[in-house]
């Protein structure tokens, strides 16, 4: 298990006063409690894990048609995982993000481009930069054949392109529980943009989403 990501948790837990503002205001949203939308209708939810979650959630956010995100665990059999249990490995979860959109506003096609070409990197088993084990695996599950067949066409896609210098490693697994991690762990990037972690990890990422998909982004 990576030490790093841990051990910034908890000095920035330490510190008193931290920004609740992003830097880029036309995109801030507040942040979730781990919880699902309270009016679910008309939305859809998919489910991906791609490493750090505190990356992956602000990514998707910033979606315009998506309508939240939320921080969780996935892939296990654990029931009511912890972050400490998640990341000593043995759960068998991964970090992983649910995602509340309007399929009028934005498609599962768009989430799976933004998932796959700048959402992380697929390409590394059981690695998201700094950050080893299969927690941090990457996994794109689905609830119906439809996304499957999805998944599935756009690794085939995104191979061929040879966009990466290796194949896809991703796990493609249907959807069976999704456990919200702590609290204090939704919204994080926008919350603690001093973490030293959020500075040079899941800074760069992010921006390098922004760049690819400007188009696709809030202004909300």
């Amino acid at each position: 298990m990576n030490q790093l990501k841990p051990l910034l948790l908890g000095l920035v837990l330490l510190i008193a006063a931290c920004s609740q503002n992003h830097t880029d205001a036309q995109t801030f949203r507040r942040p979730t409690t781990g919880a699902a939308p309270t009016n679910l209708k008309g939305l859809a939810v998919a489910t991906f894990a791609g490493g750090c979650f505190w990356c992956t959630e602000e990514i998707f956010e910033e979606l315009r048609g998506v309508k939240q995100v939320v921080s969780g665990y996935a892939g296990g059999l654990e029931k009511n995982p912890t972050y400490e249990q998640v990341g000593s490995g043995r759960t068998g979860h991964a970090e992983a993000i649910e995602v509340y959109y309007d399929p009028k506003q934005i498609s599962y096609q768009t989430l799976l481009d933004v998932f796959f070409l700048a959402g992380h990197d697929p390409t590394t088993l059981n690695r998201q930069g700094p950050d080893a084990g299969t927690q941090y695996r990457s996994v794109a599950f689905y609830r119906t054949p439809q996304e499957k067949q999805l998944i599935e066409a756009t690794i085939k896609k995104v191979d061929a392109s040879k966009h990466y210098s290796a194949p896809i490693v991703t796990q493609v697994v249907p959807f069976q529980k999704f456990w919200p991690a702590e609290d204090y762990h939704q919204g994080y990037y926008r919350l603690h943009p001093e973490n030293p972690y959020i500075q040079s990890v899941s800074t760069p990422k992010i921006e390098k989403f922004r760049k690819a998909f400007k188009d696709k982004i809030t202004t909300e």
